[in-house]
């Protein structure tokens, strides 16, 4: 590894934003200052220019091993890199789920050889696997996934007792458990009263999968979370009454964190009769209320984390009726442009930025302080963006199987110039260069 020093940028931070020098070496940041004088063996212009720690995304389904019809880990990470994102966290959903420490090592060696930016991975918990809570975590998974709700790969919801089980480990082993939280039952009862209703209105999706079913999965696992004092991020938040369940808990000091994506902040239910199926999601884009109440919980810190929830499916599993279409959307490659341009556009604050797509995730996971910050000693990860720029999104430009994404044909306020990961340029404003990503675990406090 070489040196970088990058000249004349504006860092955001979670506090503030500072106009200064960064100098990198072997792959760290050695030095932020003014007029800084090392001499390097590359030096970027970044004036004009803001600069943010690389972003963390921490929910990303790359569809490899068993699903690659859909797509494959090579776009999944050079989507990333042109995107800004310098970790992705992936999801555990894949054939076989990784339920075990043979699974998780098969998958590991299989993807690092394909890697364009550096990649943890999350193992997941049923029923059947509680005995595999400490192999797993003494593997190397960054946390642990739980599905409550139906989902791609059908993995069964644990029982209550299995969900507190859970989380006394959480506790006792300093692990994140990150749920999809959708009360299972009450989902399988609407979604069985409304297909037989025979409408095949996209709006059907919304309401089989009311807010109430995100609502009360919550409340159940902030309970045990606040009786065991395990560590509970809940995924894709969706809703108004989700927010406010996430924001009583907190309140009560259950250590309840609160996740959303992209589209639920920028799309709502009068866009199904635009995109139809193309926007279905678990849990669904809902209301213009429901929307205004996820930006309130970025700006409150009631929601503390971005993620894509990046979830490739082929084009015709896309299309069709609405009971059937899969349910997803890609999305690693705009989290941050999408975030970028809600923050230019003053949707949400410029510093939370670096807070909700870095910081948070990275503290989560076990990462911090060696990703996640830009500061000294820290991992050289970062992204170099152009305010001033602007990016339309276009099919052609995205790195996946099948670019089917509600935000082709937007155009975005900010544009990508650089992205680098341990001080190597790894997506220069138009080429994505690599592979240079490594498997990354926990870090063992």
């Amino acid at each position: 590894m070489g040196s970088l020093l990058i000249k004349n940028g504006s860092l955001v931070l979670p506090d503030a934003i500072i106009n200064a020098d960064i100098y990198i070496e072997d792959g760290k940041i050695k030095s932020i200052g003014t007029d800084l004088s090392e001499k390097a063996d590359k030096t970027l212009n970044a004036e004009g220019k803001l600069i943010f720690p690389g972003i963390i995304d921490e929910h990303v389904h790359c569809r490899e091993p068993g699903l690659t019809y859909k797509d494959n880990f090579t776009n999944c990470t050079k989507g990333a890199a042109a995107g800004g994102t310098t970790t992705i966290l992936e999801m555990p959903n894949t054939l076989p789920p990784v339920e075990n420490v043979k699974a998780f090592t098969e998958k590991a060696e299989l993807l690092s050889g394909k890697a364009f930016v550096d990649f943890g991975l999350y193992g997941v918990l049923h029923n059947s696997n509680l005995d595999q809570f400490e192999p797993l975590v003494e593997a190397g998974v960054v946390g642990f996934k739980v599905f409550l709700g139906p989902t791609t790969g059908n993995i069964p919801p644990p029982s209550d007792g299995a969900l507190f089980r859970i989380l006394e480990k959480s506790a006792k082993h300093d692990v994140t458990i990150a749920f999809h939280a959708e009360n299972n039952d009450i989902v399988n009862f609407f979604t069985s009263e409304l297909s037989r209703s025979g409408s095949n209105d996209p709006e059907e999706h919304m309401k089989a999968r009311p807010p109430v079913a995100e609502e009360e999965a919550i409340r159940r696992i902030g309970l045990f979370a606040l009786r065991t004092g395990g560590r509970a991020l809940i995924v894709h938040v969706s809703s108004k009454e989700g927010v406010n369940a996430i924001r009583e808990l907190k309140h009560l000091k259950a250590n309840v964190f609160g996740e959303t994506c992209p589209h639920y902040l920028l799309l709502n239910s009068s866009d199904y009769k635009k995109y139809g199926p193309l926007i279905k999601v678990n849990p669904p884009i809902r209301t213009e209320e429901d929307r205004l109440a996820l930006i309130d919980g970025i700006a409150d810190g009631t929601i503390s984390n971005l993620g894509s929830d990046h979830a490739p499916h082929s084009a015709e599993e896309k299309k069709g009726d609405i009971w059937k279409a899969a349910s997803g959307i890609i999305g690693v490659q705009t989290l941050f442009p999408l975030a970028l341009h809600m923050a230019l556009s003053g949707v949400i604050s410029l510093n939370v930025l670096p807070k909700i797509l870095s910081e948070s995730p990275a503290k989560l996971f076990g990462l911090y302080p060696n990703k996640g910050a830009l500061q000294v000693g820290s991992s050289a990860d970062l992204v170099i963006a152009d305010p001033k720029g602007s990016w339309k999104i276009k099919e052609e430009d995205l790195y996946a199987t099948y670019p089917t994404t509600p935000f082709v044909g937007w155009t975005l306020k900010g544009k990508i110039a650089y992205t680098v990961l341990r001080g190597e340029v790894i997506y220069d404003g138009s080429t994505v260069i690599g592979p240079k990503g490594t498997f990354v675990k926990r870090i063992k406090k």
